[in-house]
């Protein structure tokens, strides 16, 4: 395996594409499994075939991962490929051709308000300093849907912003304004003199969530474990919580009240209308509740009471 490819392909996505760390990591990810699928083969990046590339597919398949999975794998490999061809490192793409497994798209999981607020009662019952910290963590994540990556690497100056919205960079580096509910600043305000006090004497950190691991901050495997207890401690099925259900939370609850998709898309930071209009479900439901509501022909007493006139 070449992997000094798979570093100049990423180098290059970082430059010309502003790819994010977790983009690079994928990429990364997936390339390495392929090569070493090649390898096994005696076949090379550079001279694999379009029929390697339909047997590691194959190979995929066998391995009972999902049409998603595969989908994904062989995205990172169109991609791959196409910057060999730009790189005169191939003459061809040998992706060209290959059609991606068909997947279904399935509806984003997400808690009823009930449940949510279930999740922020469960608070009380954690140790003093790490509730006011969750309650934060919590607050901020349901006011703003945030990316998980987003929240725990909030910087220290976001608690002191005057407005209700502070500007976070996101997917790509790009830069998006995000709600903060009144609620969520006062979460905030409380945490700052309990986070002044977890720090060790003499030291500061830039981070609004802070560690002492490599990251300096509150990782996201951490916060995902913490949430989970928060489940449990809710009575709610900790297989249903994650930051990313509290954030898919944020979008179905805003359109369940009224929200445009452009809007929620907007601070979501999707790129595509056509990403968020996953939560189309909610739309969908409320019109027909309307419908069942408002129009006559609902009533099964309609026509009775017609023919009666």
């Amino acid at each position: 395996m070449n992997k000094g490819l798979i570093i100049a392909f990423a180098e290059t996505m970082i430059a010309e594409r502003g790819a994010s760390k977790n983009t690079i990591l994928a990429y990364t990810r997936d390339l390495k499994h392929y090569g070493a699928f090649l390898d096994s083969k005696r076949r090379t990046f550079e001279n694999a075939s379009i029929e390697d590339i339909r047997s590691y597919l194959a190979f995929l398949l066998d391995q009972d991962m999902t049409a998603k999975t595969q989908a994904r794998r062989l995205s990172s490999l169109r991609e791959f490929y196409r910057f060999l061809f730009t790189e005169k490192i191939r003459p061809d793409n040998p992706t060209d051709g290959l059609s991606s497994p068909k997947t279904t798209k399935s509806l984003p999981k997400y808690l009823s308000e009930s449940e949510i607020n279930a999740l922020f009662q469960a608070i009380t019952a954690l140790p003093e300093k790490k509730a006011v910290r969750m309650k934060a963590l919590l607050e901020i994540l349901y006011a703003s849907g945030l990316r998980v990556s987003e929240l725990v690497s909030l910087p220290a100056n976001i608690a002191h912003v005057k407005e209700n919205f502070f500007i976070v960079r996101g997917k790509g580096d790009k830069d998006r304004l995000v709600p903060l509910t009144d609620i969520a600043k006062k979460a905030l305000h409380d945490w700052l003199p309990v986070r002044e006090e977890t720090l060790p004497k003499g030291r500061n950190s830039r981070w609004l969530f802070p560690s002492w691991g490599k990251t300096g901050h509150l990782t996201r495997e951490d916060f995902f474990l913490e949430l989970k207890q928060l489940a449990r401690l809710a009575d709610i099925d900790e297989k249903r919580v994650s930051p990313h259900v509290i954030r898919h939370c944020f979008a179905s609850h805003l359109i369940d009240h009224n929200a445009d998709l452009r809007t929620v898309q907007q601070m979501l930071g999707h790129a595509s209308i056509s990403t968020t209009q996953i939560y189309t479900h909610i739309l969908n439901n409320r019109l027909k509740n309307t419908v069942e509501k408002a129009h006559p022909l609902a009533d099964p007493d309609f026509f009775n009471q017609t023919l009666k006139k």
